[in-house]
């Protein structure tokens, strides 16, 4: 096996594990959303918290699915013309990532503290998990 077919196979892994934390992620914020819709009956917060999770779930494999695109194009072809089509990926996912980051927040990347994929999934079901506690009993 040469350096170039391992270097494409790392990056078919690559955008399989992005294909996979697409299909996870969006079960999951599903599974999430109805289980909140199902104790809290509040069908706008289950959306929200469909959004936000799907929302880092798909930020998460964006950022996976550019790794697969830099190493198929540095390590297996590294032509010029590669270099340029690699770059107008990256604009665009970079586009995406900040048009879903802006959605999911409500405020631009620069007004709050850094956040990736992972943690607006974490944040998103920390927030249901809040929403969903009981409050204490009176005895």
């Amino acid at each position: 096996m040469t350096f170039a077919e391992f270097m494409d196979h790392a990056a078919q892994v690559f955008e399989l594990a992005g294909a996979a934390v697409l299909a996870v992620g969006l079960v999951a914020a599903i599974a999430l959303a109805a289980v909140l819709w199902r104790r809290s009956s509040d069908g706008g917060a289950a959306f929200r918290l469909l959004r936000e999770f799907f929302g880092g779930a798909l930020l998460l494999s964006l950022e996976i699915l550019v790794a697969a695109d830099l190493l198929r194009t540095v390590a297996v072809a590294p032509t010029l013309e590669g270099v340029g089509v690699l770059g107008i990926i990256v604009v665009i996912r970079t586009f995406l990532s900040f048009s879903l980051e802006v959605e999911i927040e409500g405020v631009a990347p620069w007004r709050r503290a850094a956040t990736s994929g992972a943690s607006v999934a974490r944040r998103s079901i920390a927030n249901a998990t809040a929403r969903t506690a009981e409050p204490p009993r009176a005895p």
